[in-house]
């Protein structure tokens, strides 16, 4: 893929100053360090190393990365690290994936209670899709998922939701057989939306029994016991959104899906179309027009204020696993499914590789020959600018 002409470090760069003047009072720790992580990715700030062609001797410099999670630039190592650790625990059947979001009218409360909210938010989508499977008159087994958290929607405003990835049927009760779902339907959608909502509801409902709901700034309304008793009645009336995808087989489609999903960051920079160094422009999908394919022009500090708003907190993790796919269980029960479903371990042999970085000469695999500081760079580049 080629070099997007704009980046979210080239706005963070230029306008970066002018966006902490006016949103530094509302910034936290976590995103000023995203925010610093960001600005010196790939820059002689964070260091760098000498590499060097074997075949015909060519070197040249490269700049070291941030690694931060947030960071456009920095997750395509990530995924495919994650990738293939996943390749063995695909199992021969076909998967879904099934969306569960939450109405706006929470986005005040997500915003203030980040941890809390999206905790729950991972709780109610895994619960409802464990009970509801669980339940004799549809499925009857105990099934896996892969949840991923994502806060945005294509426009960065707040929008979060999870996505669940499930394959297509579960363990029956004593594991005695694998019970399969119907190629076409997984389970009930509009049972899977009542459900959702009372289980949501119900946790929002302890937390703030609990005194875990912050009540200040924009979510101090919900201080008021009526309020918040007006927002209950107000989730009762609204349509919570969850939907299933078609099903797709087959365990390279599902890591190929799941690379989509996994460390996707709020916006990539490959949809930035244009900046001139007070307004930025991008790409979007308009959802609520069929996904109509538009372009949004934002001032350059408005943009990053969006962007921001997607920074989790340190240690917060948004890949999870519930089920038979749960940490505690994944190996023996993974174990359990092959052999009910007679198969052996999956081997992919296509998986795409992280792209090393070739000569641009001879096109041999340059190796890294020596590594500096950012001090030792700076004491460097006179020299190698002169050279």
């Amino acid at each position: 893929m080629s070099r997007p002409t704009v980046e979210v470090a080239d706005l963070i760069r230029v306008q970066g100053n002018r966006f902490l003047d006016r949103y530094r009072s509302n910034f936290s720790f976590q995103q000023l360090k995203v925010f610093r992580a960001i600005q010196n990715c790939r820059t002689a700030a964070l260091g760098g190393h000498l590499d060097a062609c074997p075949g015909c001797g060519h070197q040249a410099i490269s700049y070291n990365s941030c690694r931060n999670r947030h960071c456009p630039k920095c997750q395509t190592q990530a995924r495919q690290r994650w990738l293939a650790a996943r390749e063995q625990e695909v199992l021969p059947t076909a998967y879904f994936h099934v969306v569960f979001s939450v109405p706006h009218e929470l986005n005040v409360l997500a915003l203030e209670n980040p941890r809390c909210f999206y905790d729950l938010l991972f709780a109610a989508a895994s619960a409802t899709l464990l009970e509801v499977a669980a339940n004799p008159k549809r499925m009857g087994a105990e099934i896996g998922i892969i949840a991923i958290l994502h806060t945005w929607g294509q426009n960065l405003l707040l929008h979060p939701h999870i996505h669940c990835v499930v394959p297509a049927g579960g363990l029956a009760p004593g594991h005695s057989h694998w019970v399969s779902a119907r190629s076409d339907f997984f389970l009930p959608i509009p049972v899977l939306r009542k459900v959702f909502r009372g289980k949501f509801v119900a946790g929002l409902k302890r937390l703030r029994q609990s005194g875990q709901l912050c009540r200040s700034g924009p979510a101090a309304l919900f201080a008021d016991p009526k309020q918040f008793t007006k927002l209950l009645r107000r989730l009762h009336l609204r349509r919570w959104v969850v939907y299933a995808k078609a099903p797709f087989g087959g365990p390279l489609q599902v890591l190929r899906y799941l690379g989509r999903y996994t460390h996707r960051v709020a916006i990539s920079n490959h949809r930035l179309i244009a900046f001139d160094g007070e307004r930025v422009s991008f790409q979007w999908k308009d959802y609520a027009h069929g996904s109509i394919q538009k372009v949004m022009t934002l001032a350059a500090t408005e943009f990053l204020r969006r962007f921001f708003l997607h920074v989790l907190a340190k240690g917060f993790v948004r890949i999870r696993s519930f089920g038979f796919l749960a940490n505690r269980f994944r190996t023996q029960s993974l174990a359990l499914c092959r052999q009910l479903l007679a198969a052996s371990p999956s081997v992919l042999t296509d998986r795409e590789q992280v792209a090393n970085w070739h000569c641009p000469r001879c096109g041999s695999r340059m190796d890294v020959r020596q590594s500096f500081t950012a001090a030792e760079l700076l004491r460097l580049c006179p020299a190698l600018d002169s050279s």
